[in-house]
C-alpha cells in the first residue's frame, strides 16, 4: 500500500487555528523534548500556539501567505506554512513544518515540502529559508537530504531560554528528490 497516495492536501482557513495549533505544540512537545524546557512543552506551549494561531490567520496579508494542512484518512496529521518576506534577502520563508509524531517518516514532510516549493515558484520566488533548532537533529537532516544548504546561525530565545537558530536556504533552480524515498 503506497501511504502516499493517502495523504491530501487542502488550504488552511482561521476556522483551523485549533487545529494547527494543536498539531503545531503536539509536534514541539515530541520533537524539542531536551532542546527547551518542560515547563514550557508541557504547560505554556499549547496556549502559545492557540493565540499565536488564531492571530497569524485571522492577519492581514493572507496573500503573501500559503498555509496548507495534511490529512491521512480525513485526519489532520500535519502542516505547512510559508510566507513571502518583502524586505529579506534570504526569499521565502518556511516557517513552521509539522508532522505529528505518529506520522512521521510516511512521506508527509515531502509533501508539505513539495508544496511550499511550489507555492513559492508560483509567486515567482526562486529561494526559500527557514531556522531550525540546533539540536534538531532529525529535522537538520530531513532538511539536508531535501537538498537544503546551511547558511548560518543566530541566537534566538523560545520557551524561555536563549536557544541558538540554524537558518538553512533551498534554491528552486536545484534538483530535488522526487523518488518518495
Amino acid at each position: 500500500m503506497s501511504t502516499a497516495s493517502a495523504l491530501l492536501l487542502r488550504p488552511a482557513t482561521p476556522a483551523d487555528a485549533g487545529l494547527i495549533a494543536a498539531i503545531h505544540s503536539s509536534s514541539w512537545q515530541a520533537t524539542y523534548r531536551g532542546l527547551l524546557p518542560d515547563d514550557f512543552l508541557d504547560g505554556e506551549v499549547t496556549r502559545e500556539r492557540a493565540a499565536y494561531w488564531q492571530a497569524r490567520l485571522n492577519a492581514p496579508g493572507a496573500d503573501r501567505r500559503s498555509v496548507v494542512i495534511a490529512e491521512r484518512s480525513g485526519e489532520p496529521i500535519g502542516f505547512v506554512c510559508v510566507e513571502q518576506q518583502p524586505d529579506s534577502a534570504w526569499g521565502v520563508l518556511l516557517d513552521n513544518l509539522h508532522a505529528l509524531p505518529g506520522h512521521q517518516g510516511i512521506g508527509v514532510g515531502k509533501l508539505l515540502l513539495r508544496a511550499a516549493i511550489d507555492w513559492t515558484a508560483a509567486q515567482g520566488e526562486n529561494q526559500l529559508y527557514l531556522y531550525v533548532l540546533e539540536g534538531n537533529t532529525p529535522a537538520i537532516g530531513f532538511y539536508e537530504r531535501q537538498g537544503w544548504q546551511f547558511a548560518g546561525a543566530e541566537p534566538d530565545h523560545m520557551g524561555g531560554v536563549d536557544i541558538t537558530a540554524l537558518r538553512y536556504v533551498y534554491r528552486l533552480d536545484r534538483p530535488r528528490d522526487t523518488s518518495g524515498s
